[in-house]
């Protein structure tokens, strides 16, 4: 059975790299037309919506902070005003830096929250509104093993996603009844820009393909693949699913 989001319209926030950008055009090669987010990275963002063009699928790229407020709800607006509807809101945003407790400053601790926690929460509490409204939609976010099981001089960033994993477990519990129907992704270790760095050293890409009993580190097309899969019909029945996507690394959920 092939997949299938034609008359769909998808959200991703924080998809013009790495995963996000992956969602963006896994999704766009099954129909749906487009809205991304992205802060920074123009060139790539733009690369982005040429890919979904290319795909015969509409798409809006939006500049847009996801850890204000106005910014998010503009970015709703508009969407809702192009397309009509938001069918399914997939909240990728996200980033991962260094932090040593009994170092670590409070800026990082609040940038750390503000983008991967807050903007989720932003994010959702705007759409879900619409999906109401329609009577159906999907919301899909992407946490980390961090999430499940900690992780040493990054505790900011398990709490941020230890957080997102609680929060989608009760928004599921909570929006299921609508015909809304959430769940999470948590991916382990990606090659993307955020991980590049790690993985270009061979003693610690050594010993992160140790760790993982499949021996490999997950490409972004491969986390692509399971968040389509929840954005599908075939996944009607997960309700607060934690898709654990790492490779064996972390056997929880």
């Amino acid at each position: 059975m092939k997949i299938d989001l034609k008359q769909k319209v998808v959200l991703v926030s924080g998809g013009s790299r790495g995963i996000g950008a992956a969602i963006v055009k896994v999704c766009a090669d099954a129909g749906a037309d487009i809205a991304f987010t992205y802060i920074a990275d123009k060139a790539s963002a733009k690369q982005v919506e040429m890919a979904v063009k290319k795909f015969g699928r509409r798409c809006l790229v939006l500049k847009t902070l996801v850890s204000n407020q106005k910014q998010v709800r503009n970015a709703a607006r508009k969407i809702v005003h192009e397309f009509g509807r938001i069918d399914i809101l997939v909240n990728n945003a996200g980033i991962w830096k260094y932090g040593a407790i009994g170092k670590m400053t409070e800026q990082q601790w609040d940038e750390m929250l503000d983008i991967n926690l807050k903007g989720m929460f932003l994010f959702s509490n705007e759409v879900v509104p619409v999906m109401k409204k329609q009577g159906s939609g999907k919301i899909i976010n992407i946490a980390s093993t961090a999430g499940q099981r900690g992780e040493r001089f990054h505790s900011h960033y398990a709490a941020s996603k230890g957080g997102m994993i609680a929060f989608t477990k009760s928004i599921a519990a909570e929006l299921a009844p609508h015909n809304i129907i959430v769940n999470c992704v948590s991916p382990g270790w990606v090659a993307t820009d955020m991980t590049a760095r790690e993985l270009r050293d061979p003693n610690i890409n050594e010993e992160i393909r140790r760790i993982i009993p499949r021996g490999h580190v997950a490409t972004a097309d491969e986390i692509a693949g399971s968040v389509l899969f929840l954005a599908s019909e075939l996944s009607d029945n997960l309700i607060g699913s934690i898709i654990s996507t790492n490779g064996g690394a972390v056997l929880s959920n």
